[in-house]
């Protein structure tokens, strides 16, 4: 058999059919967009033409590149599935019909694993395809457009596999009804949780960054999912050692990869690569302990792939939902910051920076780094470094466990607002206590940088936020890029204003989903369903809407007052708000941190635990844009014009305070924790360690130092 004449083949028909499917896929996708930008008959007439073109260019496809047998049975399932449809809603119905039939024909089922990316990686070389080493929508689509059997597999599959779930749980729902019992409803939970596990890892590394994220946040999914889900974060099946260290030999060369003795299997697997402890013998002729991390291969391929998928659709979903957000935007900054992470050079030095910024902070340098790079044993596709002894966070059973939850949040806020560059992907997995009580943070390849003015002003949007200081928040939004050009007026109108005080007060009150649902006097889970089983059948939504009105406290209620307000502004200004593209990895960030927390404490506030660090930045930083930050938290808009607020520098001290007392080396048994007075006071919980009475606290130790200082600064202004 001539292999390389075989593969040679394949390509040149995959070539020669690419101008063909690739006319249709312009055709197609032209008249798509005008379905769900115009929605006129015309428009649904032309999608219409352009299916019935794709069922000849696919059958073409399928009888040059498919086995006979196959290709047969294909063509057979997607007529008979045409035939039986009613006439006009053919064109969508027959993409599910033509998807789910070449999902079960195609090799790949939803337990294929993510062996299929090592797959992937073969077919292409072992090699990654040096154009889409850096990210670049022109190149992937150029990559892809000579590659469109792949690109159609992979479309197919996914919305398929996807379309499968969601129908399950549709399912679930009609089968189940409104109430069912708590036992049948957990073992449903456990089971569609296991194949949500099973079908993300079948499709791949983006999906199981998806499934990450989702394992953090108890306050938005059911127990048995956040159980399997978890396991995504260091236990996705590995692939093959003898790839592995076919790769490692690869790239270090062979006489580098004989300094290094690994562990017979990996001790943790994840999206992107595994993991092994191992010994290198340094220059010195001792050996050390290392962890070396090796790219899972086929990664880059299949995260381009992916997405190159989700982007194509961004654009077509903005005009049909009318939306500001440049939403291609959204998608080329992940998919950017993913590409990214897939340079291990890149990690080494995200991770060397962040250890050595820690080293240099007087704060946080006995509490918080990260593992140490071996320069000479690292490449694109190897990682090795320092090996670090401790637990999970989330598994350690030490008294200091709390504390160092609160150091993890300041070393975030220290990124975000002092260091310009966020670890985003904060999962558990990656957060560890060391065997000296130290927070170590793991894994450094998806970062996003954050600019100076950027931290000036998320900086000035926490304090006013802590501080209810929401007259302020539209100025901050609209300096953080929520607000579009021609949409800023609108910050000006009293409704705005209301709007966004009633919504950020919710959101600050903290205890995630469900305590914003308390705060705004939204009906609880019971109270919905009876109003669905009431309001079963009925369509006039001015109906629907009255019944949820009175369910939540009548119209002067907050949701009242809050639903007139947002009638009014959509009514005066359309839609005002925007996503800016850098906020996706943000949000992933802190939404992490924020189900760490809720994890162990239902009520938990990140704003207000945010406080503490803003505080000390408050008063340490004599940076012009901080101290009109620090101006308006504590005098209002008009400044040290008008009178001090007592009770926001009651708020500021005690806050200063807290961080103080986190972040002091050797604090392993004491806990603090802020919490808010009726009088809207933010307080420190007591230590529960012993305490030396005759002894400064840290934080008056600090304070003493700051209000002494012979360089001045900000507190004795």
């Amino acid at each position: 058999l001539d292999v390389a004449g075989v593969v040679a083949t394949t390509k040149q028909v995959e070539l020669e059919l690419s101008k063909d499917v690739w006319r249709f896929v312009d055709a197609a996708s032209a008249a798509a967009t005008d379905v769900f930008t115009k929605g006129t008959s015309d428009a649904t007439s032309s999608f219409s033409d352009a299916m019935s073109t794709a069922a000849t260019s696919f059958s073409n496809v399928t009888s040059a590149v498919l086995p006979d047998p196959i290709a047969t049975r294909l063509s057979a399932a997607v007529d008979a599935a045409a035939a039986v449809l009613p006439e006009g809603s053919g064109a969508a119905l027959l993409l599910v019909a033509v998807a789910v039939s070449i999902s079960k024909l195609l090799p790949g089922g939803a337990d294929a694993g993510m062996d299929e990316w090592a797959s992937l990686a073969a077919s292409e070389g072992d090699d990654e395809p040096v154009e889409l080493r850096e990210y670049d929508p022109k190149k992937i689509q150029a990559y892809f457009s000579q590659r469109p059997v792949t690109l159609i597999k992979r479309g197919l599959r996914s919305g398929a596999l996807l379309g499968g779930f969601g129908f399950k749980l549709w399912l679930d729902r009609k089968t189940l009804g409104e109430e069912p019992g708590e036992k049948k409803k957990a073992a449903v939970d456990k089971k569609r949780a296991e194949q949500l596990k099973e079908l993300l890892i079948s499709l791949g590394p983006t999906y199981v960054k998806l499934g990450q994220v989702l394992s953090s946040r108890q306050d938005l999914l059911p127990t048995a999912y956040i159980l399997e889900l978890r396991t995504l974060q260091d236990a996705v099946p590995p692939f093959d050692d003898t790839l592995a260290r076919r790769i490692l030999d690869a790239e270090l060369g062979p006489a580098n990869a004989k300094k290094l003795s690994l562990s017979a299997t990996p001790i943790a697997s994840a999206s992107l690569g595994q993991v092994y402890r191992g010994r290198i013998t340094g220059a010195d002729g001792e050996a050390h302990d290392v962890a070396v991390k090796v790219q899972r291969p086929g990664a880059l391929v299949a995260i381009s792939l992916d997405v190159f998928i989700i982007r194509s659709f961004a654009e077509p979903w903005r005009k049909f939902k009318g939306l500001n957000t440049d939403l291609e935007c959204l998608v080329d900054e992940w998919g950017l910051r993913f590409v990214e992470e897939l340079d291990y050079c890149r990690e080494a030095n995200n991770g060397e920076r962040f250890r050595l910024a820690m080293l240099s902070r007087p704060d946080l340098a006995g509490v918080v780094t990260a593992a140490p790079v071996l320069r000479n044993a690292s490449t694109r596709r190897v990682l090795t470094t320092g090996w670090i002894d401790g637990q999970r966070l989330d598994t350690s059973e030490a008294g200091d466990v709390p504390r160092l939850c609160a150091v993890a949040l300041a070393a975030y806020l220290a990124m975000l607002l002092d260091i310009g560059l966020l670890h985003a992907d904060p999962h558990p997995g990656n957060l560890f206590r060391t065997s000296d009580g130290k927070l170590c943070i793991l894994d450094w390849g998806l970062v996003t940088p954050v600019s100076s003015e950027l931290s000036t002003a998320i900086l000035s949007f926490i304090a006013h936020l802590v501080s209810k200081d929401f007259e302020n928040v539209p100025a901050d939004l609209d300096a953080m890029g929520f607000i579009p050009t021609g949409k800023r007026a609108a910050m000006e109108d009293a409704g705005v204003a209301s709007a966004i005080g009633l919504l950020f007060s919710a959101l600050a009150k903290g205890g995630g989903a469900e305590g914003f649902r308390q705060e705004l006097g939204l009906p609880d889970e019971a109270k919905i369903k009876e109003m669905q089983k009431e309001l079963k059948g009925v369509k006039d939504m001015k109906v629907r809407r009255e019944k949820f009105l009175e369910a939540s406290g009548g119209a002067e209620s907050k949701v009242g007052k809050l639903t007139r307000d947002l009638e009014g502004i959509q009514e005066k200004y359309g839609n005002i708000f925007q996503i800016p593209s850098y906020f996706g990895y943000i949000l992933r960030s802190f939404s992490v941190l924020e189900g760490i927390g809720l994890a162990s404490d239902k009520n938990y506030s990140i704003a207000n635990e945010c406080y503490p660090y803003v505080a000390r930045r408050l008063l340490t930083d004599d940076s012009p844009a901080t101290k009109r930050a620090l101006e308006q938290l504590l005098y209002g808009a008009e400044g040290p014009s008008t009178r001090l607020s007592v009770r926001r520098v009651k708020q500021l001290a005690n806050a200063f305070g807290n961080y103080s007392a986190v972040t002091a080396v050797g604090a392993k048994n004491e806990e603090a924790s802020v919490s808010e007075t009726a009088n809207g006071a933010l307080v420190v919980t007591a230590p529960t360690g012993p305490t030396k009475p005759k002894k400064l606290s840290q934080g008056t130790r600090e304070a003493l130092r700051l209000a002494f200082d012979p360089n001045g600064g900000p507190v004795q202004d």
